[in-house]
């Protein structure tokens, strides 16, 4: 790596042993663990709604895009963690590195303004979880998510695997949860497969009442294909120790990066279906009381919403998994917050000073809205798609400098992208841009 360049996330990088054996399950084990971190962000708090409202709008017709968002995601993340490894750098440095002062500043902006649309999902998830468990007003709530800059700095203290092992156990918590809520709501098995075939219905005016179903896709491509999980992933794939000098050293990072990948954010894509599956199984017909969380909360309890299944058990536990969510979520996030301004802006200051001061420039945007909104969750509810839709239209921004940067010989040497590899990138890409575009003019 050149000289020039700080290291990202200083205290944790090459921190984590790795084996010097080719044991598949002793290496599988040691670089288990960034893969989950990433994972985290694709089932966060601004999937519930988009998802759930998906399944309560339209069924199970929506699959389909929950399965090609992520299958995109396993791509992307797979180019990400390999930038990170091969180059020593992750996707923020790397940019910033080869690109002029204008289009780094400018680059830097969107990535904040998709930083605090990400916010905005994970810590109204968590402060409205903490309302429904503790009856915590939101406000004090959103503010008590600020102590999570405080917990990461004490947990950094015990080593980076103690995170990465909470991290899945609150993954974990989410699937078991999410996996019984479904299986008592008993859905259409021949629904759930015919939803994972494409349908043209996409593209149709959407039903009195309901966001249309391009509106919901694309919030949940800007829910499950986060732009924040990139830089995030390039720089966590080098908390693993590996011997640079040694390029079948680098071969197995790659390879064990890729299969912790795909492992986690199959889990992610489990979780996101159920969370569909769940609102067309529960609440299909019901689109309009369960477009806030804590709607689906009440509706959980309500027997002429739920049915027999209803009770405040099922409440409870919707709550806990909404908290795991949101607190996993916070985590990563105040995370990304400092790979993005170290990686951009250069900056040299102590880590908890840019943990802090991230975490609350990120946290003034939803106290704005919390202070405007506050006594109106539905209308809470309802920013959060349009803030998962606005990751979509901040997805292409951090699509092609990856797929530009890992296509690059000079910079990758034998680990550049397959030339398939990055024509479907692009492809995928410029599909998305346009369909955003199509999105802005139809909402205004």
């Amino acid at each position: 790596m050149s000289s020039h360049k700080k290291v990202s996330l200083s205290e944790i990088n090459q921190s984590i042993e790795t084996p010097n054996n080719n044991r598949f399950w002793q290496n599988l084990k040691a670089f288990l663990g960034p893969g989950a971190l990433v994972a985290v962000g694709y089932m966060d708090p601004g999937n519930w709604i988009t998802s759930v409202v998906g399944g309560a709008s339209y069924k199970y017709s929506l699959l389909f895009v929950i399965l090609i968002s992520s299958l995109i995601a396993m791509q992307l993340q797979q180019m990400a963690g390999k930038l990170g490894i091969v180059t020593q750098m992750d996707l923020a440095q790397a940019t910033a590195h080869h690109s002029p002062k204008w289009l780094r500043y400018s680059l830097w902006v969107i990535l904040e303004l998709a930083l605090m649309a990400t916010d905005l999902a994970e810590v109204l998830g968590s402060a409205i979880a903490l309302n429904l468990l503790f009856k915590i007003p939101i406000m004090i709530a959103i503010l008590l998510t600020v102590l999570d800059v405080f917990l990461l700095l004490l947990l950094m203290k015990f080593g980076f695997k103690k995170i990465e092992a909470i991290v899945t156990t609150l993954i974990l918590t989410i699937l078991v949860i999410f996996g019984y809520l479904v299986a008592i709501s008993h859905p259409s098995f021949q629904g759930i497969a015919e939803g994972y075939l494409p349908t043209s219905t996409l593209f149709e005016s959407p039903t009195p009442g309901h966001e249309s179903q391009l509106t919901l896709a694309l919030g949940i491509v800007g829910a499950t294909v986060m732009p924040h999980n990139l830089y995030l992933h390039s720089s966590l794939s080098q908390t693993r120790k590996i011997n640079h000098k040694d390029k079948n050293d680098v071969r197995k990072g790659v390879r064990f990066m890729t299969w912790d990948s795909n492992l986690q954010l199959s889990l992610a894509f489990v979780v996101n279906s159920l969370l569909l599956i769940l609102g067309a199984a529960l609440f299909f017909g019901h689109a309009s009381d369960i477009s806030a969380f804590s709607q689906m909360y009440n509706a959980l309890k309500d027997s002429t919403i739920a049915g027999a299944i209803a009770s405040s058990t099922l409440s409870t536990l919707f709550a806990l998994a909404l908290l795991a969510s949101g607190q996993n979520s916070t985590i990563t996030g105040t995370l990304t917050g400092q790979i993005v301004m170290e990686g951009f802006l250069h900056m040299r200051l102590p880590q908890w000073f840019i943990r802090l001061a991230t975490r609350l420039f990120a946290l003034l945007p939803v106290i704005i809205v919390a202070i405007l909104f506050g006594h109106q969750e539905k209308t809470l509810d309802q920013l959060l798609v349009y803030s998962q839709v606005f990751l979509s239209i901040a997805l292409p921004f951090s699509i092609f400098p990856l797929i530009y940067l890992t296509s690059k010989k000079s910079l990758m040497g034998e680990f550049t992208n397959a030339k398939w590899n990055t024509v479907i990138g692009y492809i995928v890409s410029i599909i998305l841009t346009i369909l955003n575009v199509k999105l802005l003019f139809d909402m205004f």
